[in-house]
C-alpha cells in the first residue's frame, strides 16, 4: 500500500445512506496509509453504523453533537488537510451548496479551507433531480471533487447512477488530493500486462505478467498530474483511472497502439512483458490434440527496437525481467534499444516481479557515456512507481 498519507489529517463525515456500511474498508485503506482519521457522523449515519464501531476503526473520538466539544468545528477544520463525506446524501449536498449550517458535519464544512471530496450515494431519482444537479455543479465550481456516483442495483431494489463509488476510487481520489501535480506537462504511454500469441481458435501460448506494475505507474502518474495513456494486454485485475485506457492482445497490437500514439508523447515506459515469438502457423479452427507433434515459432516484433528507429521519440524506460541481476545484460539492452533507463529485476527471488504485489528493482540510467544505478529495497509496486517516476522527472530536469 505505501504510506502515501502519512501524518496527513483526514475529517471524514459520514452522513445517513444505508452506504455507510462500506465505510470500514475505506478506512482501512486511509489507516493502512497512515492517515489520521477525525470522524464526524451526522445524527442519522448513526442508524447505519454506530458511533463506537467507527471510532475504534478510526482511532479518534467520533464527533456527533455540536455543543459535546464547543469550537470542536473550528479545531477540526484549522488541522485537517482533506475533508472527505462518504457516503453523502442529498439533504448533506444541498445544504453544503446552501450555506447552511445546522448540525457539526455542515458546520466543520463551511469552516474548512483545503480540498473538499464528496462521494454521493443515493436513489437515481434524487441524484437526477434538478437541485441536486445544480447543487453539485455550484460545487464543483467552487473547487469540490465529487467521486461517483456509480450505476448499478440500488438498495431499493432498481437500477441506475446512485451507488457509492468503488471504495479504491474513494481511496485515489484522497490520495490524489494530496499528491504534488509534478507531472502536469507529461503525456505518458505506459504498457502494462503480457501479449497473447494464438495457436487455433482457442488455445494461447503468454507468459505470467500480470500487468500490476504497469497498472501501479499508471495510477502514480495520474495522481502526480500526468495525462496518462495506458496500452494493457489481457489482465485480470481493475486498470486504474486514466486519460486513455486502450486494451490489446497480441504483441503486434500492442507494438500498432505504441507507434501510433506516440508522437504526442513526453515518456514511454514499457512496463509490459509481450511475448518474444509466436507461431508460425495460426489454425482457424480448434486443432486435434494427436493431429500435430511441435509447434513451429518465430519472432514477434520487438516494440522498443521499432521506437529506436524513430527520428523523434520521447524519454524511453524499458523494463527487463531477468533471473538474476545481469547488470551487464541489461546495459547492452539499453544501448541496442536506445533507451533513457532501463528497470532491472530478479524474477527468481521470492514475492518479487511478475504476479507479487512487490518488488524490487535496479534503475539503470546513462547521463552521457557513463552508466548509473540505483537499487531499490522490497517494497510495493506503486511505491517503486512512485520512485521511478521521480527519478525520470529528475534526469529530464538535469539535476
Amino acid at each position: 500500500m505505501g504510506n502515501f498519507l502519512k501524518n496527513k489529517k483526514i475529517i471524514l463525515g459520514i452522513t445517513g445512506s444505508i452506504a455507510a456500511y462500506k465505510i470500514y474498508e475505506l478506512i482501512k485503506l486511509l489507516k493502512d496509509a497512515e492517515a489520521d482519521i477525525f470522524p464526524v457522523m451526522t445524527e442519522k449515519a448513526t442508524y447505519f453504523v454506530t458511533p463506537l464501531s467507527i471510532e475504534i476503526s478510526c482511532g479518534n473520538k467520533v464527533l456527533i453533537d455540536m455543543f459535546e466539544e464547543p469550537l470542536s468545528h473550528i479545531e477540526l477544520a484549522k488541522k485537517a488537510d482533506i475533508f472527505l463525506v462518504a457516503p453523502a446524501t442529498a439533504n448533506l449536498i444541498n445544504k453544503y451548496a446552501s450555506g447552511i449550517a445546522d448540525d457539526l458535519l455542515t458546520t466543520t464544512l463551511l469552516a474548512f479551507k483545503g480540498h473538499v471530496i464528496i462521494a454521493p450515494a443515493m436513489n437515481w431519482r434524487m441524484y437526477q433531480s434538478p437541485q441536486v444537479q445544480k447543487s453539485i455543479e455550484y460545487l464543483k465550481n467552487l473547487g469540490v471533487k465529487f467521486v461517483g456516483p456509480e450505476e448499478g442495483l440500488l438498495a431499493c431494489g432498481e437500477e441506475g447512477a446512485g451507488r457509492l463509488a468503488s471504495i479504491n476510487k474513494i481511496f485515489e481520489s484522497v490520495v490524489s488530493a494530496i499528491t504534488e501535480k509534478d507531472l502536469e506537462k507529461e503525456h505518458i504511454i505506459i504498457t502494462a500486462g503480457p501479449t497473447r500469441q494464438y495457436i487455433d481458435t482457442i488455445r494461447f501460448i503468454t507468459n505470467k505478467s500480470s500487468g500490476k506494475m504497469g497498472y501501479a505507474l499508471a495510477k502514480i502518474a495520474k495522481r502526480k498530474g500526468a495525462y496518462v495513456t495506458l496500452i494493457s494486454g489481457p489482465s485480470t485485475i481493475e486498470p486504474p483511472e486514466v486519460d486513455r485506457f486502450i486494451r490489446v492482445e497480441t504483441t503486434s497490437e500492442m507494438l500498432n497502439q505504441v507507434m501510433g500514439n506516440i508522437n504526442k508523447a513526453t515518456t514511454l515506459l514499457m512496463a509490459a512483458a509481450p511475448l518474444d515469438f509466436e507461431p508460425k502457423k495460426i489454425f482457424k479452427t480448434k486443432i486435434e490434440k494427436k493431429s500435430i507433434k511441435s509447434i513451429p515459432l518465430k519472432l514477434c516484433p520487438d516494440i522498443l527496437i521499432e521506437v529506436s528507429k524513430l527520428k523523434k521519440k520521447p524519454f524511453t524506460v524499458g523494463f527487463a525481467a531477468e533471473a538474476g541481476l545481469n547488470t551487464e545484460r541489461a546495459k547492452i539492452k539499453l544501448r541496442e534499444k536506445s533507451l533513457d533507463m532501463i528497470i532491472l529485476n530478479d524474477i527468481m527471488q521470492k514475492d518479487r516481479g511478475m504476479e507479487s504485489d512487490t518488488n524490487e528493482v535496479l534503475i539503470i540510467y546513462r547521463k552521457g557515456n557513463k552508466f548509473f544505478e540505483e537499487k531499490t529495497p522490497l517494497m510495493s509496486k506503486e511505491e517503486i512507481a512512485s520512485i521511478i517516476l521521480s527519478k525520470i522527472r529528475e534526469i529530464k530536469l538535469g539535476k
